[in-house]
């Protein structure tokens, strides 16, 4: 194995157990909080802390990461991940949890900011899709395995958070193994302020935020709140975790052929094509959301066709935004993502507290449509340069 196939195995490793623990402490902590009786509000505002995380990190990791390269980063947040994750079964608070939640974000954020700046800098654009399928596929893989977790708390409330914490530092001392690189020198106008490299990456991608974006309000309002929601439909917690995990291994199944199809056609039409197909089968599932078995089949479905569109946006994004503007459409792509982790919980959770027992996979359909609406009129194919 070449030294550039290692690196790249060791960041879809670490990759994929931060995929882990995040699939499995969404629903983890709302079946805890949901048997504990905290609301359904509360309960969407407590998860709103590992993207708040995000976004609070957002402003401050890409000088560092330009300063010092992406090693460094990434030993910073897989270490802020495994001590937060470590300390959950020392104190059960609603704060508390916030708080290491909220610290979660900041190392998560910091970890695939790092991670996917470093794949889409240094992989050849005609691989780009394949690559970042990969990468999607390894923290599909984690997030689909977290929630099959959740039932042992029924061992333990505490044997999950242990078993989690223990796999983040072991994949989090792969990174040790690789050499510290640096992303591509600014030039010209992108060597300006802050302000102007958002501005220009904004100005050349923006298009490509809305399917992490997507993919965040969907990642969150799921795992977060769909538990709490089907607990009320009386559904099995075991089958819950079933459901959510069949979301995760669409995406999986159709993560590296979905890539190479972009790579071929280009990735606005397979991104419109997804999203649309998603919001018609969610849709379907809100009619038959009372059979735990074909909610699964939804979940599945969906899974295979809208379970990509964070890697999918990111590809796209580097298609169109000029290669040393890369670092910044990647904290973008982030911020993005974190700004609709933070639509899920806090719209789904004011959802349920209005309509406490229907329709909540009609908020997912009504979502996807809108953006895949945008998209289509919106989007563009080609890199413009500075």
């Amino acid at each position: 194995m070449s030294y550039e196939q290692r690196r790249f195995t060791i960041l879809v490793i670490i990759v994929s157990i931060s995929g882990f623990s995040q699939g499995m402490l969404l629903p983890l902590i709302s079946v805890i909080f949901e048997g504990d009786g905290v609301s359904s509000t509360l309960n969407g505002l407590n998860a709103t802390g590992l993207y708040i995380g995000t976004l609070l990190i957002s402003p401050f990791i890409e000088q560092p990461l330009r300063k010092y390269g992406y090693k460094p980063i990434i030993i910073f947040g897989g270490a802020l991940v495994f001590m937060s994750l470590f300390l959950f079964p020392f104190w059960k608070s609603v704060m508390f949890w916030f708080i290491l939640r909220l610290l979660i974000g900041i190392g998560d954020h910091a970890l695939h900011f790092s991670t996917q700046t470093w794949i889409t800098s240094t992989t050849a654009t005609h691989k780009l899709g394949k690559s970042m399928s990969i990468y999607g596929i390894s923290f599909g893989v984690g997030f689909a395995v977290g929630p099959l977790f959740v039932p042992l708390i029924k061992i333990s409330e505490s044997f999950p958070f242990i078993i989690s914490s223990a796999l983040c530092l072991l994949a989090w001392s792969l990174i040790f193994f690789v050499k510290n690189e640096k992303p591509e020198a600014l030039a010209g106008d992108a060597n300006e302020s802050g302000f102007k490299r958002y501005s220009l990456a904004i100005k050349y991608g923006w298009i490509a935020f809305l399917p992490p974006f997507v993919y965040g309000f969907l990642e969150s309002s799921l795992n977060a709140l769909f538990p709490v929601y089907a607990l009320r439909k009386d559904f099995d917690v075991a089958f819950v975790s079933i459901i959510l995990a069949g979301f995760s291994i669409g995406a999986i199944v159709m993560q590296f052929p979905l890539g190479a199809l972009g790579d071929k056609i280009g990735r606005h039409k397979v991104i419109v094509s997804g999203l649309f197909a998603g919001s018609i089968f969610f849709l379907i599932g809100n009619f038959f959301e009372h059979s735990e078995l074909f909610v699964a089949a939804v979940f599945l479905c969906a899974g295979m066709c809208v379970g990509s569109m964070f890697s999918l946006g990111i590809t796209y994004m580097t298609d169109l935004t000029p290669k040393e503007l890369l670092p910044t459409g990647n904290l973008l792509c982030g911020i993005f993502f974190s700004l609709g982790s933070l639509t899920g919980p806090l719209l789904g959770g004011f959802y349920l507290e209005v309509f406490p027992s229907s329709g909540f996979l009609f908020v997912i359909s009504v979502m996807l449509l809108t953006v895949a609406v945008a998209i289509l009129f919106f989007g563009k194919s080609k890199k413009i340069a500075i």
